[in-house]
């Protein structure tokens, strides 16, 4: 049986406030964060934070330079929270828990640096505070303000003219966390507190329940991890329910706040870009081309999975199975559309509980890229590389030159952009490949980590590498992940996922700031323009069909289609 008419009307009045709220924030936010980058002060917290580093704020950097930072930075980080899991249990607050294993260790550092936040563990029965705190909330300001860096210094390849330089790493990195998610995140979780999200170091307690019986409740610092974890687009839960925990996310409202949180920096990105290159109609072509996928993507997902096609789902109680009551059915497909659209592995339901079509779409959105609106930064910067293979095929349709912002797209800048799209894929499609192409491996898989044999084990195998090579996080809950093989290939998946993208696009920056700028004639292609909009869209949706459609046939298509 479907929704009825008042759970209808109350699904479109949350989406609609989920947009209205984003619309009023797109201008104010998004002159922020240029601000932030663009302003030539730096806040006192900062000049000391430099002098602790030895850094000198006003010295720039090469595109190479600037990727060094980036991977060292990363790398410091990845060791040090692999350390503080394998040391967990000499360190305080460990809540009694042992070290974590070396291959669950290695998965966890690499996936919280990679901005992914996929986890094969039950966060509380497996991280002491301290690690959740110093070693995974941590990771969730500094991945996140990487992220935000990387696509600042790709503006600035486009806004630069003859430019050997895009900017200081380290500059770009402390004051995306001083001035951008610091502040918001220490409003959004006395925000969430209020809603009754959990803040304390009680550990675990027991309970006396009405029944005469006894409950062990977990506690801790939750609302401050929480609201990082959506603010930086990164995932991930405190505990193993993650955003369908009533510890995490209670109600209604504050399941639209977190939805809020996710969307609010992404969605204001363009703006900042806008401004950054000195056209803020260039902004709006790119927000329209996000708000279009965004809107077609979450409503595809919503109608599919409201159907309940299928005698199993239907006899499971289709199409509530898998969500929880106090979300209902649109809140819980609006928060998958939300947090597979970016990179945030949060979820308030249950994916593997999705029906087959209705599944699909949060593997889909992943497909895309994650560019509608995508991660804090990397949606950006991946949508801004689309934006050059759109303006290239342009050129060839109409035979105009190929230009973008005045610099134009030749053939080391096509190069880089064609790689940037080729590595995700390459990364899912092997991956995928491998676990069943070995024997040895697929044995493994097949025998301990699937769950639900057959093509719905295809599909959870396939979204396992989706969400790990595109840094998303989430999982359809229904595949042991915690083996040997899973938990080595999906954290290389992770790392390659993210870092190889990040050095393309600042190497694509560096060529871009190197050109000056060309004129407008009446060659150039406008991309401002709802032609270019269009084009775009299509770019973006082809390459993903013609990328994934074949596997997606021997996975969710078969299994809806049936």
């Amino acid at each position: 049986m479907g929704p009825d008419a008042a759970t209808i009307w109350l699904g479109v009045l949350q989406f609609a406030t989920l947009l209205l709220i984003l619309g009023l924030l797109y201008r104010p936010l998004g002159d922020w964060i240029a601000r932030t980058y663009t302003s030539a002060k730096d806040w006192r917290v900062e000049r000391g934070l430099y002098r602790i580093v030895g850094v000198d704020p006003r010295a720039e950097q090469t595109w190479g330079a600037y990727a060094r930072g980036v991977l060292i930075f990363s790398l410091m980080g990845f060791l040090f929270v692999y350390a503080l899991q394998r040391f967990q249990a000499v360190l305080p607050y460990n809540l009694g828990l042992p070290a974590v294993p070396e291959g669950l260790a290695f998965n966890t550092a690499a996936s919280f640096v990679a901005n992914t936040n996929w986890q094969s563990y039950s966060p509380e029965l497996t991280m002491g505070y301290t690690v959740q705190l110093a070693g995974l909330a941590v990771q969730n300001f500094v991945s996140a303000a990487v992220g935000i860096a990387v696509a600042i210094a790709l503006v600035r390849g486009f806004a630069r003219r003859g430019s050997s330089t895009l900017g200081n790493f380290w500059v770009d990195l402390v004051r995306g966390i001083t001035r951008i998610l610091l502040p918001l995140a220490v409003i959004g979780a006395i925000a969430l507190m209020i809603g009754g999200v959990v803040q304390n170091f009680n550990g675990f307690t027991e309970v006396s329940t009405i029944t005469g019986g006894t409950q062990v409740l977990p506690g801790g610092p939750v609302a401050s991890q929480e609201v990082i974890k959506e603010l930086g687009t990164n995932g991930g839960g405190f505990f193993n329910a993650n955003s369908s925990h009533p510890f995490e996310n209670p109600t209604a409202w504050t399941n639209v706040l977190e939805m809020l949180l996710i969307l609010a920096i992404p969605f204001a990105m363009p703006r900042a870009f806008g401004k950054m290159v000195g056209d803020n109609r260039q902004g709006y072509a790119i927000l329209a081309v996000i708000g279009t996928l965004f809107l077609v993507t979450v409503v595809a997902g919503t109608w599919l999975e409201a159907l309940g096609n299928g005698t199993a789902p239907q006899l499971a109680g289709a199409p509530m199975e898998g969500k929880e009551q106090r979300f209902g059915l649109f809140g819980s497909t609006l928060f998958a559309g939300v947090t597979t659209l970016t990179s945030t592995g949060a979820v308030n339901s249950m994916h593997d509980s999705y029906t087959a079509l209705g599944g699909m779409m949060p593997m889909i959105n992943m497909m895309l890229g994650e560019v509608a609106p995508g991660g804090v930064g990397s949606g950006l910067y991946g949508m801004l590389v689309l934006a050059v293979i759109a303006v290239f095929v342009g050129g060839l349709l109409v035979g105009r030159t190929p230009e973008y912002l005045g610099k134009k797209v030749g053939p080391r800048e096509i190069k880089l952009a064609s790689l940037y799209i080729l590595v995700t894929p390459t990364l899912v499609l092997l991956g995928t490949a491998l676990s069943f192409g070995i024997p040895a491996i697929a044995s493994d898989v097949e025998n301990v980590s699937i769950w639900n044999p057959g093509v719905h084990g295809m599909s959870e195998v396939l979204y396992a590498f989706t969400s790990a090579a595109n840094n998303n996080g989430s999982a359809f809950a229904g595949l042991t992940a915690n083996t040997p093989w899973l938990n080595t290939a999906l954290g290389v998946a992770m790392l390659l996922g993210r870092f190889i993208p990040i050095v393309l696009a600042l190497a694509l920056a560096g060529s871009l700031a190197a050109q000056s700028t060309r004129p407008t004639t009446v060659g150039t292609l406008p991309t401002h323009r709802p032609q270019f909009v269009g084009l775009l869209v299509v770019v973006s949706v082809i390459i993903t069909a013609l990328t994934y459609f074949p596997v997606l046939t021997l996975g969710p298509l078969a299994e809806g289609l049936v």
